[in-house]
């Protein structure tokens, strides 16, 4: 169903989008597992020269072992371009593209992203996810735009299904008045 802009204007929450309030979306398995070469080029990049994720040694008396940097839990899960078999895009945080087309809001910002870890996860680990609307606004209208917030977790999960983080991110989407560029 396409919702023209004035619809994304009304204060009411669309009784589809108030159903998906709670529900578990878009359950995905990681393309590939978690490997050290992935956590050493970072690191490198960065120059991030913590013992912890290049020697061993002081990985095993720290956390039992080598670990992958907490902060690359979204990594294990952006797509690649290309894959063998792949028909369509695959996009990071669908719920929020989602809600940028049932609402019909063409523009949208990240406002807020916040990482609770858990289970550290470790080289080998094969990880899932899947994402939670939590909330979605009523019509707000900022500087930016008219349009409204929305607040989606994403939950990771190793092949023991313990979880190992959650990202919650706020979203704005919205339209930007007449006339403005």
């Amino acid at each position: 169903m396409t919702v023209t802009g004035a619809a994304a204007e009304s204060d009411e929450l669309p009784a589809d989008v108030a159903a998906l309030i709670g529900e578990v979306q878009y359950e995905i398995e990681g393309e590939f597992p978690v490997e050290r070469g992935y956590v050493w080029t970072t690191c490198s990049s960065v120059e991030n020269g913590n013992p912890l994720f290049w020697d061993d040694a002081v990985a095993e008396e720290i956390t039992g072992g080598p670990i992958a940097p907490p902060t690359m839990l979204s990594v294990w899960f952006r797509p690649h371009h290309w894959a063998p078999g792949r028909t369509e895009q695959a996009l990071p945080l669908q719920v929020h593209f989602d809600l940028k087309a049932r609402f019909d809001l063409p523009e949208a910002v990240m406002t807020d992203n916040t990482i609770v870890f858990h289970e550290p996860v470790r080289p080998g680990d094969r990880l899932h996810t899947h994402q939670i609307l939590r909330s979605v606004s009523e019509p707000k209208t900022t500087k930016l735009g008219t349009g409204r917030f929305w607040v989606i977790d994403v939950e990771y999960f190793n092949q023991r299904d313990q979880l190992v983080g959650v990202e919650s991110y706020t979203g704005f989407g919205y339209r930007r008045a007449e006339g403005e560029a």
